[in-house]
């Protein structure tokens, strides 16, 4: 195992699948010459060409149409989105198209698609660059979600991403790309299923469960637990969000008796009311203390940069949060 960053092991996942598959091709604004607006595609084109990696006018809806379109063919095309907010402009072929033909066409055609890119706040962008549409998306049969939080899973999820028959988005996060952690060799086929979670710190007191950049604040926040009040906190690292893997959650929070839940989302409708929903209903009588829920503020992504990072679940939020479970009323 190396060290590398977030943004490197993408890069290795793409560049690995380029050269199994002949079918794989990176489209999207500012990938090739540019080098990606995030640096996520640097040397590619100049590595594998024109036709492998394809710079795309500013236009979502319609580079986004044409790759679903060329999916159906059978080529298996990444389309990067500089930010997943823009994808709101080609929510037809997105939502509709990518997530029916399928079973429109009784079985006949596949969507083989990934649509990737960072969907966060917390970069002083604005409400209409900072949306977190994972909730949505999952929201639709037939599209796959999945939010990596490490270099590790972000390379093993985007390899068996592109790989999947089925459209699957993969929501990154801007602030995540830098960070470093272990990554398997290359030269080693690393995958990762998706629709499986994975327990990043065992304990025996709480169940923290998180998906995305989140999983990082929680992780903070169990160390926190554990130094300065003895709280044993388990992370749970959804990585899915669809396929969700149940079991994880479920068993997880049998063993512990308390969720909590910690997102980046906003919280009506968000990814936290389906995970609490599952819980009550399959461990109700496991619980010490109701689900409680940390995530986003529930307004626009706010622009001022102080009063994001307060918009924002943070490692102290989630503490304050934990500890309240453990009060005596």
């Amino acid at each position: 195992m190396r060290e590398i960053t977030y943004r490197e092991a993408i890069k290795e996942a793409l560049s690995e699948e380029i050269e199994r598959d002949e079918n794989v091709v990176i489209i999207g604004e500012e990938v090739a010459q540019y080098n990606g607006a995030y640096k996520v595609t640097e040397g590619l084109w100049a590595k594998y060409g024109d036709k492998r990696v394809v710079d795309a006018p500013i236009s979502e809806a319609g580079f986004v149409g044409m790759g679903i379109g060329a999916s159906f063919l059978g080529i298996r095309p990444v389309m990067e989105m500089m930010f997943w907010s823009f994808a709101y402009v080609a929510w037809d072929q997105v939502i509709n198209n990518a997530a029916s033909v399928r079973y429109m066409s009784g079985g006949k055609i596949n969507c083989p698609i990934v649509i990737r890119g960072p969907a966060n706040g917390g970069t002083n962008v604005g409400a209409t660059h900072s949306h977190t549409p994972e909730n949505f998306i999952a929201n639709t049969p037939g599209l796959k979600v999945v939010c990596p939080a490490t270099p590790a899973d972000a390379k093993g999820l985007m390899k068996s991403a592109i790989r999947d028959n089925d459209p699957v988005y993969v929501m990154e996060n801007t602030l995540l790309y830098g960070i470093k952690g272990p990554v398997p060799e290359q030269g080693e086929d690393f995958t990762i299923p998706l629709g499986k979670a994975d327990i990043k710190r065992e304990g025996k007191d709480l169940s923290i469960i998180a998906h995305g950049r989140a999983v990082i604040t929680s992780l903070a926040a169990a160390e926190i637990l554990e130094k300065e009040h003895g709280i044993s906190a388990e992370v749970v690292d959804l990585r899915s969000i669809r396929p969700l893997d149940e079991e994880t959650v479920i068993n997880s929070v049998k063993k512990t008796s308390r969720a909590l839940l910690v997102e980046e989302n906003k919280p009506f409708l968000g990814v936290g009311a389906q995970i609490s929903h599952l819980i009550q209903w399959n461990c109700f009588d496991y619980l010490d203390h109701p689900i409680t829920r940390v995530s986003a503020i529930d307004a626009p992504a706010i622009y001022s940069d102080p009063l994001e990072k307060i918009q924002l679940p943070a490692p102290g939020r989630v503490v304050k949060a934990a500890l309240g479970m453990f009060t005596k009323k």
